[in-house]
């Protein structure tokens, strides 16, 4: 095989799997507020989830419930209006115990991941 044959070749095979990666790209919890699984002195006034991509508001939500089950949040869920990586929830003042956090989230890309996570107010 010619040396531009091979450089063609390669920069092809870089492209798709480029391509790839990318196209199979979905929105994953990159860090939130409270942090996953820490222990609070005071009852947070929202929580917050950063995400690695811009979700769909509309097929997204977001909750917040207590050991029992119940939802506890203000059921305001929404996008930050400058960065739509960044959801959002509500919550009023919360008495001590342990709470779950449990996103679904569709990227722009149209995608679907979720999942939860606990947190605890002492």
């Amino acid at each position: 095989m010619e040396k531009n044959s091979i450089k063609h070749w390669s920069l092809v095979a870089a492209l798709f799997f480029g391509w790839q990666s990318s196209a199979q790209a979905h929105a994953f919890l990159d860090h939130a507020e409270p942090k996953v699984g820490s222990t609070l002195t005071n009852s947070p006034a929202e929580i917050k989830i950063w995400f690695t991509q811009e979700l769909e508001p509309v097929f997204s939500t977001l909750e917040v419930r207590d050991a029992q089950g119940r939802e506890v949040d203000k059921k305001d869920a929404h996008l930050d209006a400058k960065d739509k990586s960044l959801f959002l929830v509500s919550l009023p003042q919360l008495p001590a115990g342990t709470y779950t956090v449990i996103w679904h989230a569709v990227s722009v890309d149209t995608h679907r991941t979720q999942g939860r996570f606990k947190f605890t107010v002492k």
